[in-house]
């Protein structure tokens, strides 16, 4: 939704940009790149926010998982086979984060490049 929103900023700042003045195609460049800059930092935090809750309340959930296990075997450390599950289990999860993270990373860059063209596109089609 946020992208949409961005791209309809570059669109009417280059629709509005045409018939101006250097000056003024340089106060409209300026005000489309803040507003564009605040909106990647609000989706960026708010990732990061989304990502950090989720990280505590799995590591909580862990945590008080190997805690009850232990109380009920009396066994602190786990090794052997319930070692290796274990261990495997972690390892799957961190798989699917790093996934999730390319991801999201992937998609922000390919934005990214999107509007940059778009704004690059846009400056050389207003200069003379």
């Amino acid at each position: 939704m946020r992208i949409h929103h961005l791209l309809a900023i570059v669109g009417l700042s280059a629709a509005l940009a045409v018939p101006a003045h250097a000056q003024s195609v340089k106060k409209v460049a300026d005000k489309a790149h803040h507003e564009l800059k605040k909106a990647g930092n609000a989706v960026k935090k708010d990732a990061k926010d989304a990502g950090d809750a989720t990280h505590k309340t799995l590591q909580k959930a862990g945590n008080t998982t190997k805690t009850a296990a232990g109380e009920v075997t009396g066994i602190h450390k786990v090794g052997g086979s319930v070692g290796k599950a274990a261990k495997s289990v972690s390892h799957a999860s961190k798989k699917v984060g790093r996934s999730a993270k390319k991801s999201l990373k992937k998609s922000s860059s390919e934005a990214h490049k999107d509007l940059t063209k778009t704004g690059k596109d846009t400056k050389a089609a207003i200069k003379p």
